[in-house]
Protein backbone atom coordinates (compact mmCIF):
# COMPACT_ATOMS: atom_id res chain seq x y z
CA UNK A 1 0.00 0.00 0.00
CA UNK A 2 1.05 3.59 -0.67
CA UNK A 3 0.83 5.85 2.38
CA UNK A 4 0.03 9.50 1.60
CA UNK A 5 0.47 12.45 3.93
CA UNK A 6 -1.48 15.65 3.26
CA UNK A 7 -4.30 13.94 1.36
CA UNK A 8 -6.83 16.46 2.66
CA UNK A 9 -4.80 19.26 1.01
CA UNK A 10 -4.00 20.29 -2.54
CA UNK A 11 -0.93 18.23 -3.46
CA UNK A 12 -1.46 15.20 -1.24
CA UNK A 13 -5.01 14.72 -2.53
CA UNK A 14 -3.70 14.77 -6.11
CA UNK A 15 -1.11 12.13 -5.21
CA UNK A 16 -3.75 9.86 -3.70
CA UNK A 17 -6.26 10.41 -6.53
CA UNK A 18 -3.64 9.66 -9.18
CA UNK A 19 -2.52 6.47 -7.47
CA UNK A 20 -6.12 5.28 -7.01
CA UNK A 21 -6.86 6.03 -10.68
CA UNK A 22 -3.95 3.77 -11.57
CA UNK A 23 -5.37 0.93 -9.52
CA UNK A 24 -2.94 1.27 -6.62
CA UNK A 25 -3.89 0.65 -2.97
CA UNK A 26 -3.70 3.89 -0.97
CA UNK A 27 -3.80 4.75 2.70
CA UNK A 28 -4.26 8.40 3.63
CA UNK A 29 -3.02 9.78 6.93
CA UNK A 30 -5.20 12.18 8.86
CA UNK A 31 -5.06 13.35 12.47
CA UNK A 32 -8.84 13.79 12.48
CA UNK A 33 -10.99 11.30 10.53
CA UNK A 34 -13.74 13.94 10.29
CA UNK A 35 -11.46 15.87 7.93
CA UNK A 36 -11.34 12.89 5.56
CA UNK A 37 -15.04 12.68 4.72
CA UNK A 38 -14.35 13.24 1.02
CA UNK A 39 -12.39 9.98 0.97
CA UNK A 40 -15.03 7.74 2.55
CA UNK A 41 -16.66 6.75 -0.73
CA UNK A 42 -13.33 5.91 -2.36
CA UNK A 43 -11.11 2.86 -2.13
CA UNK A 44 -8.60 4.75 0.02
CA UNK A 45 -8.01 3.48 3.54
CA UNK A 46 -8.20 6.23 6.17
CA UNK A 47 -5.40 5.94 8.73
CA UNK A 48 -5.52 8.04 11.87
CA UNK A 49 -2.11 9.38 12.90
CA UNK A 50 -0.71 12.67 14.15
CA UNK A 51 2.48 14.30 12.89
CA UNK A 52 3.03 15.45 16.47
CA UNK A 53 2.94 11.85 17.70
CA UNK A 54 5.94 9.96 16.33
CA UNK A 55 4.66 6.57 17.46
CA UNK A 56 1.33 6.90 15.63
CA UNK A 57 3.01 8.26 12.51
CA UNK A 58 5.54 5.40 12.45
CA UNK A 59 2.70 2.90 12.85
CA UNK A 60 0.96 4.50 9.85
CA UNK A 61 4.11 4.24 7.73
CA UNK A 62 4.53 0.59 8.76
CA UNK A 63 1.21 -0.25 7.11
CA UNK A 64 2.60 0.52 3.64
CA UNK A 65 5.51 -0.15 1.33
CA UNK A 66 6.00 3.37 0.02
CA UNK A 67 5.10 6.81 1.36
CA UNK A 68 4.55 10.33 0.13
CA UNK A 69 5.93 12.69 2.75
CA UNK A 70 4.77 16.29 3.09
CA UNK A 71 5.55 18.56 6.04
CA UNK A 72 2.22 20.16 6.95
CA UNK A 73 2.12 23.97 7.02
CA UNK A 74 1.84 25.50 10.48
CA UNK A 75 -0.93 27.91 11.32
CA UNK A 76 0.09 31.44 10.40
CA UNK A 77 -0.81 32.63 13.89
CA UNK A 78 2.02 30.49 15.34
CA UNK A 79 5.80 30.66 15.21
CA UNK A 80 5.72 28.81 11.89
CA UNK A 81 9.45 28.05 11.75
CA UNK A 82 9.45 26.50 15.21
CA UNK A 83 6.34 24.42 14.56
CA UNK A 84 7.40 23.22 11.10
CA UNK A 85 10.92 22.32 12.19
CA UNK A 86 9.36 20.22 14.95
CA UNK A 87 7.01 18.38 12.59
CA UNK A 88 9.82 17.78 10.09
CA UNK A 89 11.91 16.24 12.87
CA UNK A 90 8.95 14.05 13.86
CA UNK A 91 8.56 12.80 10.30
CA UNK A 92 12.23 11.84 10.17
CA UNK A 93 11.96 10.06 13.51
CA UNK A 94 8.85 8.18 12.35
CA UNK A 95 10.60 6.96 9.19
CA UNK A 96 13.13 5.15 11.38
CA UNK A 97 12.16 1.47 11.65
CA UNK A 98 9.15 2.05 9.39
CA UNK A 99 10.18 -0.71 6.98
CA UNK A 100 9.35 1.41 3.93
CA UNK A 101 11.09 0.57 0.66
CA UNK A 102 10.86 4.10 -0.80
CA UNK A 103 9.73 7.61 0.11
CA UNK A 104 8.84 10.59 -2.06
CA UNK A 105 9.34 13.96 -0.38
CA UNK A 106 7.61 17.20 -1.36
CA UNK A 107 10.17 19.99 -0.97
CA UNK A 108 10.58 23.45 -2.44
CA UNK A 109 12.73 25.11 -5.05
CA UNK A 110 15.25 27.26 -3.22
CA UNK A 111 15.63 24.88 -0.28
CA UNK A 112 18.85 25.90 1.47
CA UNK A 113 20.52 26.03 4.86
CA UNK A 114 19.67 29.07 6.92
CA UNK A 115 17.64 30.34 9.82
CA UNK A 116 14.12 31.73 9.83
CA UNK A 117 13.66 31.77 6.08
CA UNK A 118 10.48 29.69 6.19
CA UNK A 119 10.14 26.65 3.96
CA UNK A 120 13.57 27.27 2.47
CA UNK A 121 15.49 26.16 5.54
CA UNK A 122 12.81 23.92 7.07
CA UNK A 123 12.52 21.77 3.96
CA UNK A 124 16.29 21.82 3.45
CA UNK A 125 16.59 20.23 6.88
CA UNK A 126 13.94 17.66 5.91
CA UNK A 127 15.85 16.91 2.69
CA UNK A 128 19.10 16.49 4.57
CA UNK A 129 17.40 14.19 7.05
CA UNK A 130 16.00 11.87 4.42
CA UNK A 131 19.34 11.83 2.61
CA UNK A 132 21.05 10.65 5.80
CA UNK A 133 18.77 7.68 6.45
CA UNK A 134 18.65 4.31 4.72
CA UNK A 135 15.30 4.37 2.89
CA UNK A 136 15.68 5.29 -0.81
CA UNK A 137 14.29 8.79 -1.26
CA UNK A 138 13.04 10.80 -4.22
CA UNK A 139 12.78 14.56 -3.63
CA UNK A 140 10.51 16.82 -5.67
CA UNK A 141 11.31 20.52 -5.47
CA UNK A 142 8.12 22.42 -6.18
CA UNK A 143 7.83 26.01 -7.46
CA UNK A 144 5.31 28.66 -6.42
CA UNK A 145 1.89 27.01 -6.18
CA UNK A 146 -0.91 28.41 -8.34
CA UNK A 147 -3.09 27.85 -5.26
CA UNK A 148 -1.17 30.57 -3.42
CA UNK A 149 -3.31 32.98 -5.46
CA UNK A 150 -6.61 31.40 -4.35
CA UNK A 151 -7.13 33.70 -1.39
CA UNK A 152 -6.93 36.72 -3.66
CA UNK A 153 -10.05 35.80 -5.60
CA UNK A 154 -12.40 37.64 -3.24
CA UNK A 155 -10.37 40.88 -3.07
CA UNK A 156 -9.72 40.83 -6.83
CA UNK A 157 -13.41 40.32 -7.53
CA UNK A 158 -14.36 43.13 -5.11
CA UNK A 159 -11.65 45.71 -5.82
CA UNK A 160 -10.07 44.83 -9.16
CA UNK A 161 -6.64 44.81 -7.49
CA UNK A 162 -4.15 41.94 -7.24
CA UNK A 163 -1.51 42.38 -4.54
CA UNK A 164 1.99 40.95 -4.86
CA UNK A 165 5.41 41.34 -3.28
CA UNK A 166 7.24 40.59 -6.52
CA UNK A 167 7.94 42.93 -9.44
CA UNK A 168 4.81 42.85 -11.59
CA UNK A 169 6.62 41.64 -14.71
CA UNK A 170 8.94 39.09 -13.04
CA UNK A 171 8.24 35.62 -14.45
CA UNK A 172 8.37 32.94 -11.75
CA UNK A 173 8.36 29.15 -11.89
CA UNK A 174 4.82 28.11 -10.92
CA UNK A 175 2.68 24.99 -11.11
CA UNK A 176 -0.76 23.64 -10.33
CA UNK A 177 -0.95 21.47 -7.20
CA UNK A 178 -2.59 18.71 -9.25
CA UNK A 179 0.42 18.54 -11.56
CA UNK A 180 2.74 18.43 -8.55
CA UNK A 181 0.71 15.54 -7.17
CA UNK A 182 0.84 13.65 -10.44
CA UNK A 183 4.61 14.10 -10.61
CA UNK A 184 4.93 12.73 -7.09
CA UNK A 185 2.69 9.76 -7.91
CA UNK A 186 4.92 8.96 -10.88
CA UNK A 187 7.90 8.79 -8.56
CA UNK A 188 5.97 6.71 -6.03
CA UNK A 189 5.58 4.07 -8.75
CA UNK A 190 9.13 4.17 -10.09
CA UNK A 191 11.83 1.78 -8.87
CA UNK A 192 13.39 2.60 -5.48
CA UNK A 193 16.75 3.25 -7.12
CA UNK A 194 15.27 6.15 -9.10
CA UNK A 195 15.72 8.79 -6.42
CA UNK A 196 17.46 12.13 -6.10
CA UNK A 197 16.15 15.63 -6.67
CA UNK A 198 13.80 16.67 -9.48
CA UNK A 199 12.37 20.13 -10.12
CA UNK A 200 8.72 20.39 -11.07
CA UNK A 201 7.17 23.32 -12.98
CA UNK A 202 4.08 24.15 -14.98
CA UNK A 203 4.10 24.45 -18.77
CA UNK A 204 5.46 28.01 -18.58
CA UNK A 205 6.64 30.67 -16.15
CA UNK A 206 4.27 33.41 -15.11
CA UNK A 207 4.45 36.92 -13.68
CA UNK A 208 2.03 38.74 -11.39
CA UNK A 209 0.87 40.58 -14.51
CA UNK A 210 0.01 37.20 -16.04
CA UNK A 211 -1.95 36.27 -12.92
CA UNK A 212 -3.87 39.56 -13.09
CA UNK A 213 -4.67 38.94 -16.75
CA UNK A 214 -5.88 35.41 -15.95
CA UNK A 215 -8.21 36.78 -13.26
CA UNK A 216 -9.38 39.54 -15.63
CA UNK A 217 -10.21 36.97 -18.30
CA UNK A 218 -12.07 34.70 -15.90
CA UNK A 219 -13.94 37.51 -14.11
CA UNK A 220 -14.61 39.67 -17.13
CA UNK A 221 -13.23 42.82 -15.53
CA UNK A 222 -9.92 44.74 -15.50
CA UNK A 223 -7.45 43.75 -12.79
CA UNK A 224 -4.59 45.99 -11.63
CA UNK A 225 -1.38 44.71 -10.05
CA UNK A 226 -0.40 46.47 -6.81
CA UNK A 227 3.19 45.78 -5.68
CA UNK A 228 3.90 45.96 -1.94
CA UNK A 229 7.28 47.66 -1.32
CA UNK A 230 9.89 45.57 0.48
CA UNK A 231 9.87 47.74 3.60
CA UNK A 232 6.16 46.97 4.03
CA UNK A 233 6.36 43.20 3.63
CA UNK A 234 6.30 42.30 7.32
CA UNK A 235 3.41 44.66 8.00
CA UNK A 236 1.53 43.20 5.04
CA UNK A 237 1.94 39.67 6.40
CA UNK A 238 0.78 40.80 9.85
CA UNK A 239 -2.32 42.35 8.28
CA UNK A 240 -3.10 38.93 6.81
CA UNK A 241 -3.06 37.40 10.31
CA UNK A 242 0.55 36.20 10.54
CA UNK A 243 2.20 36.30 13.95
CA UNK A 244 5.17 38.62 14.35
CA UNK A 245 7.61 35.70 14.10
CA UNK A 246 5.84 34.21 11.08
CA UNK A 247 5.66 37.59 9.33
CA UNK A 248 9.40 38.04 9.81
CA UNK A 249 10.20 34.56 8.49
CA UNK A 250 7.93 34.89 5.46
CA UNK A 251 9.32 38.31 4.61
CA UNK A 252 12.86 36.93 4.86
CA UNK A 253 11.90 33.94 2.68
CA UNK A 254 10.41 36.27 0.09
CA UNK A 255 13.57 38.39 0.07
CA UNK A 256 15.90 35.39 -0.29
CA UNK A 257 13.80 33.95 -3.13
CA UNK A 258 13.75 37.27 -4.97
CA UNK A 259 17.39 38.18 -4.38
CA UNK A 260 18.71 34.74 -5.34
CA UNK A 261 16.79 34.67 -8.61
CA UNK A 262 14.64 31.66 -7.68
CA UNK A 263 16.12 28.20 -7.66
CA UNK A 264 15.30 26.29 -10.83
CA UNK A 265 16.52 23.65 -13.25
CA UNK A 266 17.06 23.95 -16.99
CA UNK A 267 15.08 20.77 -17.65
CA UNK A 268 12.34 20.49 -15.03
CA UNK A 269 9.52 17.99 -15.12
CA UNK A 270 6.65 20.01 -16.58
CA UNK A 271 2.96 19.70 -15.81
CA UNK A 272 0.16 20.40 -18.28
CA UNK A 273 -2.09 22.84 -16.41
CA UNK A 274 -1.78 26.44 -17.56
CA UNK A 275 -2.33 29.45 -15.33
CA UNK A 276 -5.42 30.47 -17.35
CA UNK A 277 -6.93 27.00 -16.90
CA UNK A 278 -6.28 27.01 -13.17
CA UNK A 279 -7.67 30.50 -12.52
CA UNK A 280 -10.63 29.81 -14.79
CA UNK A 281 -11.49 26.69 -12.80
CA UNK A 282 -10.99 28.54 -9.50
CA UNK A 283 -13.45 31.25 -10.55
CA UNK A 284 -15.94 28.71 -11.91
CA UNK A 285 -15.96 26.83 -8.57
CA UNK A 286 -16.43 29.95 -6.45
Amino acid sequence: MHIVMGATGHVGSAVAETLLARGQPVGIITHDPAHADSWRDTKAEIIEADVNDVRSLRAAFQRGRRAFVLNPPAGIETDTDKVERSTAANILAALSDSGLEKIVVESTAGAQPGDRIGDLNVLWELEEGVRSQSIPAAINRAPYYFSNWDEQLGPVRDTGKLRTMYPADLALPMAAPRDLGRAAADRMLSPPAEGGVLYIEGPDRYSSNDVAQAFAKALGRPVEVVVTPRHQWEAAYRELGFSDSAASSYARMTAVSLDCGFDNDERPVRGDTTLDEYIGQLVARS
